[in-house]
Formats: structure tokens, sequence, C-alpha cells
């Protein structure tokens, strides 16, 4: 049966979606956040704590009064280039907030851990699609300290019996169904939401980054894959610990890649706006291609993305975006 569940980084994008699927799953949910990239009212399936994992009192806080039986861990910086002129910034919040996080687990006996990696852990793709044992050569300390974290997992998993699961996502995109909540980033940095902001803000051209990609279009490809897929992927994770399940790692995708170039089309068919576009180079550390192989995750978990075709992603991101926007206007008019 379900138990408690602290979710770390419950305040932001995929993390808020997760609690949903973990609340009407069943789990007792309460988020650890420390509201720096998340966002208050984006907490609606559990109660909040507000708190760093940088600082162990904290953490030790919290697990006294939660005594959580599981932790879905979300917390961390996830801006590539910002970690190729910061790296420390992501070694501090990606690798030794994770040791904290595990020194509290064990102290207070808690068994099991879903983890929020990436597939930036591999770097440059050796192949069309990404299995869970390609090599894996980050370029940039963004992948490099999420490697970190998964080695230390399978260290703490042989030291101390704490069972974890890694899930590699690719690019995750979309919204929840109902609206309630979405992708919101006080500096925005993700292809979809700008792409959206070019349609709707008069002024506003969208940079494509990068047009010498080895690319059919020159644009760097990615799959995206809808956010409810990935809460769902969480929730099987977390189940199979639940039920015993041993350490291991899981790359969440749809085995599709779309370019950035074919997302702005996407975008300019569901609004049927032109969106103003100008071209920029590429960032530090961005691969051309990244696409999941999500076989291991199909036969073991049981789990497909059934809701990521990039029409249906886009749909759910403007529902959300607009009616976000609206909200926010209201709100700055009061």
């Amino acid at each position: 049966m379900p138990g408690k569940l602290l979710v770390t980084g419950g305040a932001g994008y995929v993390g808020s979606h997760c609690c949903r699927a973990f609340a009407e799953a069943g789990w007792d949910v309460t988020v650890f956040d420390n509201l720096s990239t998340g966002w208050r009212d984006l907490v609606k399936w559990g109660d909040l704590i507000v708190g760093d994992l940088q600082n162990p009192a904290d953490l030790e806080e919290a697990f006294a009064k939660v005594k959580p039986d599981a932790v879905a861990h979300f917390a961390g910086s996830a801006l590539v280039a910002e970690s190729v002129r910061e790296p420390s910034i992501y070694y501090r919040n990606n690798t030794v907030a994770t040791l904290n996080l595990l020194e509290a687990m064990r102290r207070h006996s808690t068994g099991y851990l879903i983890f929020s990696s990436t597939c930036a852990i591999f770097g440059q793709a050796q192949m069309d699609t990404i299995r869970e044992d390609h090599p894996k050569n980050p370029i940039n300390p963004y992948g490099m300290s999420k490697l970190m974290v998964e080695h230390i997992l399978k260290d703490y998993d042989a030291a101390h019996g704490i069972r974890s699961i890694p899930l590699r996502y690719f690019n995750a995109a979309g919204a929840d169904r109902d609206g309630r909540t979405g992708e919101r980033h006080a500096c925005e940095t993700h292809v979809i939401p700008l792409a959206i902001q070019g349609a709707y803000d008069a002024g506003y051209e969208f940079t494509i980054l990068g047009t010498d990609f080895d690319t059919p279009d020159g644009s760097a490809i990615r799959d995206y894959i809808h956010v409810e897929d990935l809460a769902e992927a969480h929730l099987r994770a977390l189940t199979a610990l639940e039920n015993g399940a041993a350490s291991t790692a899981y790359n969440l995708g749809t085995g599709r890649g779309t370019s950035v170039a074919e997302v702005v089309a996407a975008i300019e068919r569901a609004t049927n706006r032109k969106i103003p576009r100008r071209f920029g180079p590429r960032r530090p550390g961005d691969p051309a291609k990244l696409i999941a192989l999500p076989d291991k995750a199909a036969q073991e978990l049981g789990w497909v993305a059934s809701r990521s075709d990039i029409d249906n992603i886009i749909r759910s991101a403007l529902k959300w975006h607009e009616a976000d926007r609206a909200e926010h206007a209201a709100l700055s008019k009061a």
C-alpha cells in the first residue's frame, strides 16, 4: 500500500505534475522545496515544507516530521548553458545536495528513492536511439552532475540498502490535462514556451540556437515527452520499488525525434500565427540529437508514452500558457 512520500522540488514543473499522479494513486505527499525556482501556487497535491537541501538541519526537521517511506527527488538545477558558465552551482545543487538527502534517508531508514535524471548524461549520441547502456560521456557540467548522482546511488544501495530508480528524461514538455499546473520559469530557456511567446508577444523574436547541426534541417533534434507521460512513469517506478524491485535506471522518451524548426511549425499550426524568428549560434554543450530507446521501461514497467505526439504536447502547453498569462495579467491589474 502507498505510504508517506517526500517530494523534493515538488513545486516545480515536472515535480508538480508527478505530485498529482502520486496523490491520486494514494500516496500521502509532502513537498520539500526552497521555492528558488518552484512556485508555491503549484503545490496542490500535498503539504509544503519550505526548506533547502543544502541545509542538513532543514532536511532533519522535514524527515522527523514526515517520516517518509520513500523519496521522489526532483530538486536541482537544470540549465545546460548556465552549467557551462557556473559549474559550481550544478555540483552543489545536484550532486552535494543529493548526498545530503541520502544521508537523511540513511539516518531515518527511508528505503527507496526515485531520482530525476537526464539524457544529458550520455553526451553526443553514438547511435540513432539511446539505450540505457549507451556510453555515458556528458559534455556539460549539468549532465556530469547527474551522472555523479547515479554513481552515488549505486554505492548507497551497495553500502546501505537504499534502492533507487533514476529516470532519464529526454525533453519534458506539455502540461496537465486540466490546466492546473504547467511549465513556468522565472527565466525561460525551454523551446516550447519561448516559441509560444513568439506567437503571442508583439516584438518578440524566437531564436533558433544552431542551424548547422548534423540534422535534416540544421536545428537540434530532441525527443519530446509529455509531462503527464513522465508522471505515469514515475508512479510506475515508485510502485515497483514499493513492491521490492531492485535498483535500475530507465530512459524515458518516445523513440521519435522532433527538430526545433518542426516544433515552431507545430505551434504555428496550432495558433494559426506566424512566429517571428531569428537564428543564433549553438549553445555551449548542446548535442545535435538525443532520442530515447524506451524499450526497457515498456518491458519492465509496462510504460509507454501515450500522450506525447507533438501536436498534443503543443495543445496542452498552449492551454496552460494562455490560462497562466491571463491569470497573471488579472493579478497585475488588481
